[in-house]
């Protein structure tokens, strides 16, 4: 059982609604119900906060980072810790429909990294950039999203991590792309914030990160982890020995409900039993569901 209790975050996943609109319905959504929807979201994380929740994690995109305004005016919810995740794929892929593909979408992120408040950490990496270096690449978008959460957050909320995308994370696994990790990680830490990773093949990240000499006990790693082995790839039983030697990572929990197969008081004995476990992140759709779900969660961790 863990020594000490899991940290509990309120994830957003359900505040997206991904799933439920076609990309044509989105971009038709009304701006009153957008702001609706985001006095909804920023209620429940709220209200989750208030039910023992101790943060929150969020893809880094407008919906979230309006939440994130909201709560710094919140006495009891600017106390939640943030974990960002970047990037947020589907708000690209939204965007390049309707800056015409990705060039447009290229062109779109350009103007906005350029008038951002990081024009020294872009103007370090000019050459870079020219020459399509991956490295510059990722260190002049990761500058331009701190930046904007910094915008949103102030100087009161506080960021204890900021994670790649699984997509980027496994993509670059597969790919081997050793250094490419080692600079990202050496570049948040020069920026005083603690890299992570999200990842699919949490197994695969840990046994070649020890291969490749990278200090996990300096990282924040998200994978998934329930009592039904749902998406813990390769397997269930590989992913919860890579979590005995993940040599001190601060190791968060996703997927734990398995997508609503498990009810919170079936998936909260499991977690507290991992050993190395850190934390988990729960997405909830209600006021009601988040004051239920994280009173068991706070109770059983």
């Amino acid at each position: 059982m863990n020594s000490k209790p899991l940290s509990l975050l309120v994830g957003d996943n359900p505040f997206h609604g991904i799933s439920h609109l076609s990309q044509q319905r989105a971009r038709e959504r009304p701006l009153e119900q957008t702001q609706k929807s985001t006095q909804q979201a920023y209620r429940i994380v709220e209200c989750a906060v208030e039910n023992g929740a101790d943060g929150f994690m969020f893809s880094v995109d407008e919906v979230t980072l309006s939440i994130i305004r909201q709560l710094q005016k919140s006495p009891k919810a600017a106390k939640a810790r943030l974990y960002a995740i970047a990037p947020y794929a589907y708000e690209y892929v939204r965007k390049s429909t309707q800056t015409g593909g990705v060039s447009g979408l290229a062109m779109n992120l350009a103007r906005e990294m350029v008038f951002s408040s990081n024009v020294r950490v872009i103007t370090s990496n000019l050459n870079g950039l020219v020459r399509f270096n991956l490295s510059s690449l990722l260190k002049t978008y990761v500058a331009y999203e701190l930046a904007r959460i910094k915008t949103a957050s102030g100087n009161i909320m506080r960021l204890d991590a900021f994670m790649l995308h699984e997509i980027v994370t496994d993509m670059a696994l597969a790919l081997n792309l050793e250094q490419l990790f080692k600079e990202y990680i050496a570049f948040l830490e020069s920026r005083h914030v603690r890299p992570g990773f999200e990842t699919r093949n949490f197994s695969i990240l840990v046994d070649k990160f020890n291969r490749w000499n990278i200090d996990l006990g300096k990282l924040t790693l998200t994978a998934s982890f329930n009592n039904v082995g749902f998406q813990m790839c390769p397997s269930k039983r590989e992913c919860e020995e890579a979590l005995k030697v993940a040599c001190g990572a601060e190791i968060l929990a996703m997927s734990v409900l398995a997508a609503g197969y498990l009810k919170p008081a079936e998936a909260v004995g499991y977690l507290a039993n991992l050993e190395g476990l850190s934390g988990a992140v729960i997405g909830v759709s209600g006021e009601a569901q988040a004051a239920e779900t994280f009173r068991v969660f706070r109770e059983g961790r």
